[in-house]
């Protein structure tokens, strides 16, 4: 069996030291190439799951952990933050719900991309260059070399999420954490998000860990699917098997509210 490329270990996560924990003490795996969900409505502990697999707080706040999260060979809650930050970005990148929040507004979305190629792939300025438009391009952002120096508010949603996948899969990741990447996406443009990240997944054979609330993604996106509830995992399993015979009382309640055609 392939060892684990990520594997938690009884995680949790509080917003201060000693404080409620908001995940409460959740194991999983993630193997290497393999798309893995994670479900559940807001307030279940996915986002916060993800941000503390990165160490990263929101704004404003501070997250305490505890358990072990293992990435090939380490452990990261254990790793300096300098260590931490050859990883944050280089082997492991997030895509954030919001990238308007996310891009900062007053530098040109190639200056960006250009910063993370140099910082942790050592390209010259020029190599830099060369390889955002490329990859805005792979991305589909049409004109790449000229939009490369416009700045995010000159970017429809859909595009600065093109930008922010692109910034992501720049350093060709082993794990990508997509973060609700289809919020406030009108329908079309949620579908060619999708099949963006399922396209470069197989072309740069690295894993996905997919948040959403949204069981249609889900059930055409990952091959294994966890629900969260209360900052626990309550059901994990294959996803056609989930969806064809859910054991929780939870993922069927969840199951149920999707919206559904006919009378």
């Amino acid at each position: 069996m392939t060892a684990p490329l990520l594997q938690v270990e009884h995680l949790t996560a509080s917003f201060r030291r000693g404080g409620p924990p908001v995940v409460k003490g959740i194991s999983f795996a993630i193997a290497p190439g393999e798309a893995v969900g994670f479900v559940g409505e807001s307030g279940s502990g996915k986002s916060v799951t993800a941000r503390a697999i990165l160490r990263l707080a929101p704004e404003g706040s501070a997250i305490a952990w505890g358990g072990r999260v293992v990435f090939a060979g380490q452990d990261l809650l254990a790793l300096r933050e300098s260590a931490m930050g050859a990883i944050r970005g280089r082997r492991i990148a997030m895509v954030f719900q919001d990238p308007m929040s996310s891009l900062n507004p007053v530098l040109s979305v190639g200056a960006q991309i250009d910063d993370m190629l140099r910082r942790h792939m050592g390209l010259s300025r020029r190599a830099a260059r060369a390889r955002t438009i490329e990859l805005l391009g792979q991305v589909g952002i049409p004109q790449p070399a000229q939009r490369a120096d416009d700045h995010p508010h000159q970017f429809s949603g859909g595009q600065r999420q093109r930008v922010m996948i692109a910034m992501a899969v720049s350093c060709q990741p082993d794990l990508l954490i997509a973060d609700e990447p289809t919020t406030a996406l009108d329908v079309t443009v949620q579908l060619q998000i999708l099949r963006l990240l399922l396209r470069l997944k197989r072309e740069l054979g690295m894993a996905l860990m997919l948040i959403t609330h949204d069981f249609g993604v889900i059930a055409g996106m990952v091959e294994r699917v966890h629900v969260m509830n209360g900052g626990e995992i309550v059901e994990e399993g294959q996803t056609d098997a989930l969806f064809a015979a859910p054991r929780h009382p939870y993922t069927r309640a969840l199951l149920a509210a999707v919206p559904r055609l006919g009378p």
